[in-house]
């Protein structure tokens, strides 16, 4: 069959639906790929917090999709709202590359390196945060554009270092200057980074099952947990929370192997580095009746930085109290 993906622009948008494009003309359908210009694409001079951040890298795809004009859109999960509106689905979760945040610098080494007073770029409100927990004694600058774009004002010298998402990194092979891949416990990611997402119409049964050989079931499983947990603390991708949830096997003896999840989270303050961080970590029967819910996860995830003290600090947030 014919498929048409809707997709932004820009060169890892690009990269990402080319992928997909590759992988279904692997299972013998024809694919043409839509450019479509988005909300968040054409501001690229306000910040992500002035803008707001619900739906401005999607809004004008699924508008697409809607009126039929594509088929499939494939997304960076991380910019994907926790609740589609009605008409979609997220028919796939391909498997997940590396969620880390990438410390990314010509001259040092790592964070630790940076000396006092250095400027770091970014755009993300949770980056800004974590890093003000890190290393207060460094300044954050708003730093919006493309993957090209902001190396080159890192070449440039207009900061001495800039975070970045390590899977567009390396999708685009620009590692040249990746110095240091932020462990979770210290440096959480955003919910879904480093996941795709393959949104479709909920109606559309040709389509989601000529797609459903994407989804990775692990993949899927640590980003539902992710987003149910994103969606209990009402964040979106510019609130300062992050959130990463990964699965394991357990090397035990006998005839019942059990799979571990475990879930890390955190919520801070871009203003005062003020953080609540959370980890919780459980283990179930490798088994098909196993009945793991990734959501109840997510959600006590959720609860735990509640009653960890993240209320205050979700609430300054929401309510414009973080500039």
């Amino acid at each position: 069959m014919n498929l048409r993906i809707g997709s932004r622009g820009s060169q890892l948008a690009l990269w990402q639906a080319k992928h997909i494009a590759t992988l279904l003309r692997g299972q013998g359908h024809s694919v043409e790929i839509t450019i479509i210009k988005t909300t968040g694409d054409r501001l690229q001079e306000v910040t992500f917090a002035q803008v707001g951040s619900k739906g401005m890298f999607t809004k004008e795809i699924e508008e697409a999709l809607a009126a039929k004009r594509v088929d499939l859109a494939v997304h960076s999960l991380k910019d994907l709202p926790t609740e589609l509106p009605e008409p979609f689905t997220l028919a796939a979760t391909p498997p997940r590359v590396d969620p880390r945040d990438a410390f990314v610098s010509v001259m040092y080494e790592n964070l630790a390196a940076l000396p006092k007073g250095a400027r770091v770029g970014t755009s993300s409100q949770r980056r800004r945060a974590q890093l003000k927990a890190l290393r207060p004694d460094i300044a954050t600058v708003e730093f919006r554009g493309n993957v090209d774009t902001r190396l080159r004002k890192m070449a440039e010298g207009q900061v001495d270092a800039i975070l970045l998402a390590s899977a567009g990194l390396d999708r685009l092979e620009k590692t040249e200057w990746v110095r240091e891949r932020m462990e979770p416990r210290e440096f959480c990611p955003a919910a879904g980074q480093g996941a795709l997402g393959i949104e479709t119409r909920k109606d559309d049964a040709v389509t989601i099952a000529a797609v459903a050989f994407l989804d990775d079931a692990t993949t899927r499983f640590a980003v539902t947990a992710e987003r149910a947990a994103l969606a209990t603390l009402g964040g979106g991708c510019q609130v300062p929370i992050g959130i990463y949830c990964r699965t394991g096997l357990s090397e035990v003896t006998g005839s019942r192997p059990e799979l571990w999840d475990e879930i890390f989270a955190v919520v801070a303050s871009p203003e005062t580095g003020k953080s609540v961080r959370i980890y919780h970590r459980e283990t179930r029967h490798r088994a098909p009746d196993a009945g793991a819910d990734p959501a109840s996860l997510g959600r006590l995830a959720a609860q735990m930085l509640i009653d960890a003290g993240a209320g205050p600090l979700l609430a300054a947030a929401t309510t414009g109290g973080l500039k």
